[in-house]
């Protein structure tokens, strides 16, 4: 079995963030989501991937190289616009042959991993297997419709009225025979090919179409909120590790991360937390679930439940919270009397009253 993982689309809640890189790279627990995805891939059995990538397509390459270090062998699929899910299955055809495969969003987080449903898949071998996961509200989702024997009967792209609470969570099993489905389907409304209507067409032409609820941990990691809950939630899993340096003013308590060239001074650090490799934390008060990444500088700074990206400097700023700073970003202090702001396109900002 193959596996092909979808690494286009523009990111666009994740704006400005991703004006400057693929959604799919922003860290959680200090590693890109992709990385993530693809140990779920390998856990899976898989290791022969395929990444369907848009116009981050040199920034991921650059990121995930040939696979080697994530235990997988990738080979890239350049898709020239994004039209649609089952338009990746055309794109990655060449590549797939006639191999049943594993297709797995590059933004979705199932920390709990998919083996057990690709062994399900395996022992009966449907046309389709699909992952599907409870929700509040269905309307937002591709929502699946299920027979009392297990079946799939219907899946509906984003309903106005869900006849269903079970929402499609972006990992589907395959056999060659979506191909045909894929080229059987015309672009939706929205002037896409969705995978929704190959796998409904395979439904429609008495294919065996199965889904399996998903009862673990899972995540959408295409809005701001998704990805602080998304880095709780895999910090909240962490050992304690501590190979850079730590001073004696220093206090760390539960389950903290120092990594090799990071230095901890006169600092207060209360897990989990997560300090990447060569940075400087001096002076400050670090709260639980913050992820610091590689050559951050952090001075005379209060931070809690934040994402820091690589290269970030933040200096004399307290009460930071629920924040997400980018690359080589500066936080720092302003006037003394009122606010100066520099914000970019697609920027929010949220002050103290």
């Amino acid at each position: 079995m193959k596996a092909l993982v979808l690494a286009g689309g523009s990111g666009t809640r994740l704006r400005p963030l991703t004006y400057s890189m693929p959604k799919q790279l922003v860290p959680v627990g200090n590693r890109p989501v992709l990385e993530h995805v693809l140990d779920a891939v390998r856990a899976a059995g898989v290791t022969d991937v395929g990444v369907v990538v848009g116009g981050w397509a040199e920034q991921i390459a650059d990121a995930l190289g040939d696979g080697s270090r994530l235990g997988v062998r990738l080979t890239y699929l350049r898709q020239d616009q994004p039209r649609g899910l089952a338009d990746c299955v055309r794109v990655g055809r060449r590549f797939l042959g006639d191999d049943d495969f594993l297709m797995y969003l590059g933004d979705v987080m199932l920390p709990d991993g998919v083996a057990r449903y690709a062994d399900e898949f395996r022992a009966r071998r449907p046309a389709a297997h699909v992952l599907v996961h409870k929700v509040a509200d269905p309307r937002a989702f591709g929502v699946v419709e299920l027979g009392p024997d297990g079946a799939v009967r219907r899946l509906v792209e984003k309903p106005r009225h869900p006849r269903s609470d079970l929402a499609l969570v972006g990992v589907y099993f395959f056999t060659s025979a979506v191909h045909a489905a894929v080229d059987a389907i015309t672009p939706s409304g929205r002037g896409e090919l969705e995978i929704t209507d190959a796998v409904q067409w395979l439904v429609g032409a008495g294919a065996d179409v199965r889904a399996s609820e998903y009862h673990g941990y899972w995540r959408d990691t295409g809005r701001v909120e998704d990805l602080l809950a998304c880095n709780r939630h895999l910090l909240d899993g962490l050992a304690r590790e501590v190979a850079g340096q730590v001073d004696a003013a220093s206090e760390l308590t539960g389950p903290v991360v120092v990594a090799p060239g990071a230095r901890v001074v006169a600092s207060r650090v209360e897990g989990p937390v997560v300090i990447g490799a060569d940075t400087v934390v001096q002076g400050c008060r670090i709260g639980p679930h913050t992820a610091i990444g590689r050559g951050c500088r952090l001075t005379d700074a209060e931070v809690t439940d934040s994402i820091v990206l690589e290269g970030a400097s933040i200096t004399a700023v307290r009460g930071l919270q629920g924040s997400l700073i980018g690359r080589s970003a500066t936080v720092r202090p302003g006037p003394t009397t009122g606010s100066r702001l520099v914000v970019g396109d697609h920027t929010r900002v949220e002050i103290a009253a």
